[in-house]
């Protein structure tokens, strides 16, 4: 009798941080560590060597997915006849909150930004598509910021796909973390990037599919590199509440700040707060709607407990 050979049906190749960092060959750093000190997120301690050994790398890679959408693009206007625009390249990057997706998405920017071709390399976040808190009151939705449902999707899905069409001059609405809502007729101007990097929660999430078999489009089918930040649930809630805590020293501290009765009220009963914060809307949010999203990203980056990329995963199927 035989023994039945074990399929490895694992979708990513899985490299060290050593590892991944070889695949730099010998790519020029572009940056400074005066660069990641102005880039890295409020809390987030990234180094110089963790961006040449991680980001570099990653940057190199995005390269040649970049190259190859543009050939496939070239080869379909050939086949149809039509006229060439340019065709933006849209980078995803999801996780949870305080997991680190601005510091990523900041630096992967400035890297993309320094390419021998200097490409165009806009960032956006989600937040400006989430409903102002007015709305989200009427639904009953205030407890919910953040999931999916507290999002604009349509507004979504329709600012994608006309950045897809290679429409210029395509507004996003301004969110503001001081007052905790979107700023009304207030938007940043998206203008035919040649790389367009959209960071949030939820940006990897498909919806249900309708059982009529109609199509139907998801913010997902617009991307064509995604990352997903990932770390234990454990590290994200401590991390989070490092974040919570700079915070109330720093931005909660504007008399204009939505969070200002957290920058007075004592420091125990604020840290209650916050943990009732975390543990009743982000972390059943990462549960529920993150984390499930995962095994949809081209590229997982797996965080230790210090903040630092401990693995990478690329997806090979």
């Amino acid at each position: 009798m035989t023994e039945k050979r074990k399929l490895d049906l694992n979708p990513y190749h899985r490299f060290s941080k050593a590892e991944w960092a070889k695949y730099r060959d010998g790519e020029p750093m572009t940056l400074t560590a005066a660069d990641i000190e102005r880039l890295r997120a409020l809390t987030d301690p990234i180094s110089l060597t963790e961006a040449e050994q991680i980001y570099l790398p990653l940057s190199r890679l995005i390269s040649f997915y970049v190259e190859a959408a543009q050939a496939v693009h070239r080869v379909s206007t050939r086949f149809l006849g039509t006229e060439d625009t340019k065709v933006p390249f849209i980078i995803g990057v999801a996780g949870s909150v305080a997991s680190g997706k601005s510091t990523t998405s900041r630096i992967l920017r400035a890297l993309l930004q320094r390419w021998r071709t200097s490409p165009k390399v806009d960032l956006i976040t989600t937040d400006g598509f989430l409903l102002p808190n007015a709305v989200l009151e009427e639904r009953r939705l205030a407890e919910r910021k953040g999931f999916p449902e507290s999002y604009d999707r349509a507004a979504l899905l329709a600012f994608l796909s006309d950045i897809k069409s290679g429409k210029a001059e395509v507004r996003v609405p301004v969110y503001s973390h001081l007052i905790y809502d979107v700023l009304p007729d207030q938007f940043i101007t998206v203008d035919r990037p040649d790389i367009l990097i959209v960071e949030g929660l939820n940006i990897l999430q498909p919806g249900e599919l309708p059982r009529t078999g109609r199509p139907i489009l998801f913010a997902s089918d617009f991307i064509d590199f995604s990352i997903y930040i990932d770390a234990d649930e454990a590290d994200l809630r401590d991390w989070f509440m490092v974040r919570f805590r700079a915070l109330r020293e720093s931005a909660f501290t504007d008399p204009k700040s939505f969070f200002r009765r957290l920058a007075e009220m004592p420091a125990a009963e604020a840290e209650k707060f916050a943990l009732q914060a975390w543990d009743s809307i982000n972390l059943p949010n990462l549960r529920d709607n993150i984390l499930p999203t995962r095994g949809r990203a081209d590229l997982i980056l797996k965080k230790a407990g210090n903040h630092a990329v401990a693995e990478v995963q690329l997806r090979r199927v």
